[in-house]
């Protein structure tokens, strides 16, 4: 095993000579970047803690999302010198996805690492079972809150303002009639992977926010009962563009999703919102023309805002954080088709949203843990 580990970390390395000035690397404790000088006790010069990190991607680096993210944020940490860091690539198919308990294993044992970083629905198991064989060492786990461990900090992002924001914005946008591709039907769509209360944490967000933007607005709601079907998720699309005049849809059912933006592009009559990611950098050209903006959840910001709290004394190993618009931990992408497409008085709407949320002047509920029915009460109401 620890030549195995040893050999993906040298080949890590081999990649981010090859890449150059490329963006995203991989890195074996050669972060100290900008000259940050480190002493031998582990603290910068400035007598700060420099933190020596460990981040384990079930997965590989350029997925244009939360492992890049991930890796955005750790470089900037540190460019900052306040940390040092390794990133192994553990591989995404099935042989890989068997030898990740033991990666994290290897590198638990090793008591090299300050943190351990893992991500997305896939690993708290793995973490469950060595965070409880190594007490002594520190992990985070990013958008997942399955357990709650005591040398555990989950993070998780507040979904819900998330789909409000995005709901503002598709609201506005789904009467410009003199945008091609947009008719005069206040009617919008919502594709989600499962219903489940994660999935209608977003919903609940998006309904209200469409609403602020028009009371009257119709919302088509379909789930296609899976993540990895994105037939099913076209098929739905296409009926609700076709029966119902949506001429824009939320994406919220992650491979899924990609059915939704291809029935959009395929009739020509509908745009379509990425989720999690700035899915304008990982479609193809012609979905990414389509697709006016994402809803995005900041993972690198999240890890930056940890190792901020950390140093300012202030530990949550043991906790579940929510992360919201302040913290940094969501957003909505206002570059690119967002810029160019959107007019000046929505672009404004959206931005007097992003600071009503932030500064707490709307208050989104949730549908986690709400066993009131009232986002099926909700969505029920807004049926087209």
């Amino acid at each position: 095993m620890k030549k195995l580990l040893s050999m993906l970390v040298v080949s890590a390395m081999a990649v981010s000579m090859l890449a150059g000035c490329g963006g995203t690397t991989n890195n074996d404790n050669a972060n100290n970047a900008d000259n940050a000088v480190v002493d031998n006790n582990g603290d910068d010069e400035n007598g700060g803690k420099v933190y020596n990190v460990c981040n384990l991607v079930n997965g590989n680096l350029g997925d244009k999302s939360f492992f890049d993210s991930a890796e955005a944020g750790l470089a900037e940490l540190a460019a900052a010198g306040r940390i040092t860091y390794t990133t192994i690539e553990m591989g995404a198919t099935t042989e890989d996805e068997a030898r990740w308990q033991a990666f994290l294993e290897e590198v638990s044992s090793s008591n090299e690492y300050d943190l351990i970083i893992v991500g997305t629905y896939q690993m708290p198991d793995y973490l469950k079972n060595v965070s409880e064989m190594y007490p002594d060492q520190k992990y985070l786990i990013y958008d997942d809150t399955t357990y709650e461990l005591p040398n555990v900090v989950n993070l998780s992002y507040a979904q819900n303002d998330l789909g409000y924001l995005i709901g503002v914005y598709a609201g506005a946008m789904t009467t410009v009639s003199d945008i091609e591709g947009i008719n005069d039907d206040a009617v919008v769509g919502f594709v989600g992977g499962v219903d489940s209360p994660v999935i209608n944490d977003f919903l609940y967000g998006f309904i209200l926010g469409a609403q602020e933007s028009n009371p009257d607005i119709k919302i088509d709601t379909r789930y296609v009962n899976s993540y990895i079907d994105p037939a099913k998720a076209k098929e739905l699309a296409e009926s609700m563009i076709n029966d119902n005049n949506c001429d824009i849809i939320w994406g919220v059912a992650g491979n899924s999703g990609n059915g939704a933006v291809e029935a959009a592009l395929e009739t020509g009559k509908a745009y379509f919102i990425g989720v999690d990611s700035d899915q304008e950098l990982t479609l193809s050209s012609e979905l990414a023309a389509i697709t006016l903006t994402s809803g995005l959840k900041n993972v690198g910001n999240s890890i930056v805002w940890i190792f901020d709290e950390w140093d300012a004394g202030n530990e949550h190993f043991g906790s579940h954080i929510l992360l919201g618009i302040k913290e940094g931990g969501i957003g909505i992408v206002t570059d690119k088709n967002f810029d160019v497409i959107t007019p000046d008085d929505i672009k404004d709407k959206v931005e007097a949203a992003i600071e009503a949320v932030a500064g707490g002047d709307v208050s989104i509920p949730t549908a986690i843990g709400d066993e009131s029915n009232a986002i099926q009460e909700l969505r029920e109401s807004v049926k087209p």
